[in-house]
Parts: C-alpha cells; sequence; structure tokens
C-alpha cells in the first residue's frame, strides 16, 4: 500500500511552510531515519525524516513552492515489493493554493521606440490584475508554482502559453525554462482596458492594497519577498498590538552592586569556561520576581486564567531576518551559571538555525533586552499568549541623589508591558519592585 508524505507542523504556529528542498528524487530508496526534505517554518528551515522505508514514487510538491498547508500530501512513497509504476495520485492530494494576487505575472509596460519606458500607477497595475483574474475565470485560474511565475515575469511571457508537467498540470520551473530554451514562449501582452466613462475619486491607499511598484518609483530599490518567519511575526504582533490591551510601567534600576559581583562570580568561574552576563541576572531576577509575584505570571484565555507556577522565561535573540524567543525552563530555579550556560546555548541555536520546537515552545513572559545597542529605554510589544513582555535598556552612568546630596550611579531602565485583561496596574508595580530589589541587591538572589 502507497505511503502518503505530509506537510509536517513543526512548530506551533505553524500553519504552512515552504518546501524548501528535496533530498531525495523520484526512483531513490529511502530508509527509515533519512532525512528527505528541508521545510522552512515560521521559525527557522528544518530537516524532514521518514518514518518508513521504500522507494520515492511521485513528489507532489515541488522544491522551493511556498505556502504548503500543513497536512497537504506533498510526496507518496512505494513500499517495498509494490509497482512504483502502479501508485496513483490519490483525489484528496491537491495543488498547492494559488498564489496571491499580488504575486501574479504582471503584464510589462509596453514602450515606445525613442521615449522613455511607461510607467504603470498602483491604481492601473491594480485594474489589470483584477481583470486578468476575470478574464482567466474561476475555472480556468493558472495553476503554476511562485518561482515559475516569477521567471516568467522577468523573462516577460506569457505563462499561459507553456504547458505544465508537474502535479495536476501544474507549471513548474523546468517548464519555464524548456519554453525559453525551444523559443515556443508566447511574450506577454498587456490587456486593453475600457476606458473611463467618467472621472473616479482616488483610492485610498491601505496596508494591504496591492501595489506593483513602490509609491516612488523613481527611487532605486530592491524588492524581498518575506521569509515564513517574517510573516509570522508581522501576523502574530499585528494581532497582539490591535487585540490585547497593553499599558506600560518603567522603573530605574541602579546595578553598580551587580556589576562588581558579576565581575567577582566570572573571576572564579574563569576555569569553567562559564562568563555570567548581566542578561543572565536580569534573567534570574525576572524568575525570582515571578515567583514572588505569581499575579504576573499569568495569561488570559478568554473565559478563564492560567496561573503558571514556575517561571519559564523566553529571551529575544536577534538572528538574521527577524528574531526567535527561545525558552529558559525553570529560570526561577536555575542558578546562575546554569542560566548562562543554557542562555549561550540556546542563543548559539537561534543564529545557526538549529532550535528544535521545544527549545521556543511555550513560555510564561518575556524579556527583550536592547542594552548592548545602546538603546536607553523601549516598551516592547507582548509575545501572545503571554501576560507580559520586560524591555531592558542600557545601564549607563547618571546623576542620582542620595541621602540629599548628588552623586553619580550606573542606572538602567526597565519598562515592563502587561496585557490589562490578566494583569492590573499594581500587580505590574509590584513586580518591577520585586525585580529592582534583586537587581540592585544580587546577593538576594542566592536566599
Amino acid at each position: 500500500m502507497a505511503i502518503e508524505i505530509f506537510m509536517p507542523a513543526l512548530s506551533p504556529t505553524m500553519e504552512e511552510g515552504t518546501l524548501a528542498s528535496w533530498l531525495v528524487k523520484e526512483g531513490d530508496t529511502v530508509s527509515s531515519g533519512d532525512v528527505i526534505a528541508e521545510i522552512e517554518t515560521d521559525k527557522a528551515t528544518m530537516e524532514v525524516e521518514s518514518i518508513d522505508d521504500g522507494v520515492m514514487a511521485k513528489i507532489l510538491v515541488e522544491a522551493g513552492t511556498d505556502n504548503v498547508p500543513v497536512g497537504q500530501i506533498i510526496a507518496i512513497m512505494a513500499e517495498e515489493g509494490e509497482d512504483v509504476a502502479d501508485i496513483e495520485v490519490p483525489s484528496s492530494a491537491s495543488a498547492p493554493a494559488a498564489s496571491k494576487v499580488e504575486e501574479a505575472a504582471i503584464p510589462a509596460a509596453a514602450e515606445v521606440e525613442g521615449s522613455e519606458p511607461a510607467r504603470v500607477s498602483p491604481q492601473i497595475t491594480d485594474a489589470v490584475t483584477q481583470t486578468n483574474v476575470k478574464t482567466l475565470g474561476a475555472g480556468e485560474r493558472i495553476k503554476a508554482s511562485p518561482l515559475a511565475k516569477r521567471i516568467a515575469a522577468n523573462e516577460g511571457i506569457d505563462i499561459a502559453s507553456i504547458g505544465g508537467t508537474g502535479p495536476h498540470g501544474r507549471i513548474v520551473k523546468r517548464d519555464v525554462e524548456t519554453a525559453l530554451a525551444g523559443g515556443t514562449a508566447t511574450a506577454a501582452t498587456a490587456p486593453s482596458m475600457p476606458a473611463p466613462t467618467a472621472a473616479a475619486p482616488a483610492a485610498v491607499a491601505t496596508p494591504n492594497a496591492a501595489v506593483i511598484y513602490p509609491p516612488h518609483d523613481d527611487i532605486p530599490f530592491r524588492e524581498e519577498r518575506l521569509s515564513n518567519m517574517r510573516k509570522t511575526i508581522a501576523k502574530r504582533l499585528t494581532e497582539s498590538k490591535t487585540t490585547v490591551p497593553h499599558f506600560y510601567l518603567t522603573i530605574e534600576c541602579e546595578i553598580d552592586k551587580l556589576l562588581v559581583q558579576r565581575k567577582e562570580l566570572n573571576e572564579k568561574l574563569s576555569d569553567s569556561g562559564i562568563k555570567i552576563s548581566v542578561n543572565d541576572f536580569i534573567i534570574r531576577a525576572c524568575g525570582l520576581a515571578l515567583r514572588k509575584v505569581p499575579a504576573a505570571n499569568v495569561q488570559f484565555a478568554g473565559d478563564k486564567m492560567y496561573w503558571y507556577e514556575r517561571a519559564d522565561i523566553s529571551m529575544a535573540v536577534a538572528i538574521d531576518g527577524g528574531l526567535v524567543t527561545p525558552v529558559i525552563r525553570g529560570a526561577d530555579q536555575m542558578g546562575l551559571a546554569d542560566i548562562a550556560a543554557a542562555s549561550k546555548e540556546l542563543a548559539l541555536k537561534a543564529r545557526d538555525g538549529k532550535l528544535l520546537p521545544e527549545d521556543y515552545a511555550g513560555g510564561t513572559f518575556s524579556i527583550s533586552n536592547l542594552g548592548m545597542f545602546g538603546i536607553k529605554e523601549f516598551s516592547a510589544v507582548i509575545n501572545p499568549p503571554q501576560g507580559a513582555i520586560l524591555a531592558i535598556g542600557a545601564g549607563e552612568q547618571r546623576p542620582v541623589v542620595k541621602d540629599g546630596a548628588l552623586a553619580v550611579a550606573t542606572v538602567m531602565s526597565c519598562t515592563i508591558s502587561c496585557d490589562h485583561r490578566a494583569v492590573d496596574g499594581a500587580v505590574g508595580a509590584e513586580f518591577l519592585a520585586a525585580f529592582k530589589g534583586f537587581i540592585e541587591d544580587p546577593i538576594t538572589m542566592l536566599l
């Protein structure tokens, strides 16, 4: 019996992914545990292993295909002794959804000899796109991979004139390249536009409007498609700022004692290879403050609240193309050396793109530290469904008043963003007071 291979859910938030590459081809023998494909998720590019033995019979989704839904059949394997030629594609194996209208190939604007190339306004190109969709009709929509469409658009050819050899007659990269090499492709032409019957009011630009050319297309620019990670960041943080009622509280912490004790501890740990950072102290202090003020370690869940009895701290790590939030689990129960080792390992895995789902799933509270960039103070966006996030600024020398006299101290501004549905102002203030106590007198973290 044929073995169906589905697009896996490789992270808790993954709804669709990009099939980055196949590491096997049709006809290859596959053993259980062999890596057969690479999938780009909203967090990282991850390898997919086969759980069965067999022969790769049919690859249904081409490498490079975007927006493949979780659960869709992407390939079929034949079991041992089964004839590959007898394998049939099940009717449930639908091709990936068509690309969005704004990703469709836009016909090139006609050029008049001896004149400047005609520029097409966003309103006109949007109308052209709509005309193309209407002309094709709902049942005649062209099935082509995003990569094939981009190549056709760049070469100025009509993708509808190319025959598809992919799954379900889908036009893939090799079809476009074959048509170009053989000279069988038809040049794309702009459809005729009906003359306007009356002057229409100018369209109001919206964030979701399909704009083919940038508003200032005389300025040099480059276009870059969003990665799955950036799409997820955009979706989740837009949801956070539009649906979560944020409020912000800021406190200033003196960290001179912390810096002295950090130096002493690192001298004692010099032979171990462990180096404690200021951020490790912050994670520890945050975990202990959440233990002391459990009402801040909560999440809003509609008609109920989740109260967590352990502080799992998500720490924001900047990587190429976005950021991820690996989790220090049980930070309130760990010593500084253990936190330093765990945070260093997770940060390296994040920057190398090797985080596993269990490394970033969950988390009850987040920390975002921009102090190393010299940022004095900022307010972070809550990472849903968590109830709060602590933003850490740079430690810098500032004038302070002590016992009625002016002095200089190293001060760090810390701002908590709270979900007001779950955390009240008094609770946020109580948490910051507890956090400040641990930071300003680090020896209390040992009690």
